[in-house]
């Protein structure tokens, strides 16, 4: 038996690329260059005062304040963190600041993507002049509320208690617009008219639905709403008269004196706060950032 060769597969027939002379390089445009070489610039001025932090909190005063600034870390970090906890109730400032921290995180995105798809997906009496009037509130500076909040909260009797700082701030209005916007644009009317079909009401609807297209701005939102209010300290200063249930930002303070302040403690303090906050980053960013990505594909 004589064996039959198959025929040419279409890589086999594609007619062969010339082969590139030998010693010429592609040339880069100019363009790239300046490009990559202005996103180089802007990562180092990014991440300078982060090392910045670490060159300071490894420190002493005096090293800190001299000339010419020290731009290599120090072997202090260990004094300034027994310092700083000498000073300072850490784990409970931890714990306070991590709960209502978590607790605003969770009833933001809870709340605001409950107005937000009511908003976007559904006309109800009054829902132009309630969307009129929240984004008005835009307008007004948070400090004008600080007042009426306190004696609410005074009215109330949580005046020293995290509920003070947890209840006021559970929805608010840049959190219903963003969610807004993306749900108007993230949601078909076909998939809502096809739940109700099936028989889902609004909130079977809203889970069903609304979240898994609002993942990325939920992702967002959130660790936005918790970077805030982690990093809050007005409004914590004011309502929180307890020691006992000072969040972190708050308990730092106390290292400054007017008398003379250790800011080798401050820096070996302020860097033990910004640690949590990267770890959120990093573990909430993949998924907004997937989803953005995905929204500029479709779009």
């Amino acid at each position: 038996m004589t064996a039959t060769l198959l025929p040419p597969t279409g890589a086999d027939t594609a007619p062969a690329r010339p082969e590139r002379a030998v010693g010429v390089r592609r040339r880069t445009p100019v363009g790239t260059v300046v490009t990559h070489l202005c996103l180089i610039i802007g990562v180092i001025l990014s991440l300078f005062p982060f090392y910045w932090l670490i060159v300071m909190s490894t420190s002493t005063t005096g090293e800190i304040f001299g000339y010419p600034p020290k731009l290599v870390p120090g072997t202090h970090l260990l004094e300034n963190l027994r310092n700083m906890l000498a000073n300072v109730d850490l784990l409970s400032a931890l714990g306070n600041t991590l709960i209502v921290s978590l607790s605003l995180a969770v009833l933001v995105m809870l709340f605001d993507s409950l107005a937000a798809f009511a908003f976007a997906k559904y006309s109800f009496p009054g829902s132009r002049v309630l969307f009129s009037i929240l984004l008005v509130t835009f307008l007004l500076p948070g400090s004008l509320s600080l007042v009426p909040s306190f004696v609410l909260m005074s009215k109330l009797g949580w005046v020293g208690g995290l509920q003070a700082l947890i209840i006021p701030g559970a929805a608010n209005a840049f959190g219903i617009f963003l969610l807004r916007q993306f749900a108007a644009g993230a949601i078909p009317n076909e998939l809502i008219e096809s739940a109700r079909i099936d028989g889902a009401g609004f909130f079977r609807t809203w889970w069903t639905v609304a979240i898994p297209m609002l993942r990325g701005g939920l992702a967002f939102l959130g660790i936005f709403t918790f970077i805030t209010a982690w990093n809050d300290y007005v409004w914590p200063l004011i309502v929180l008269v307890n020691p006992q249930k000072q969040t972190l930002q708050v308990a730092l303070s106390t290292l400054n004196s007017v008398y003379g302040t250790d800011y080798g403690q401050v820096m070996a303090g302020a860097l033990v706060s910004v640690i949590p906050l990267i770890g959120i980053f990093l573990i909430g960013s993949r998924h907004f950032i997937a989803n953005i990505a995905a929204g500029a594909l479709k779009g």
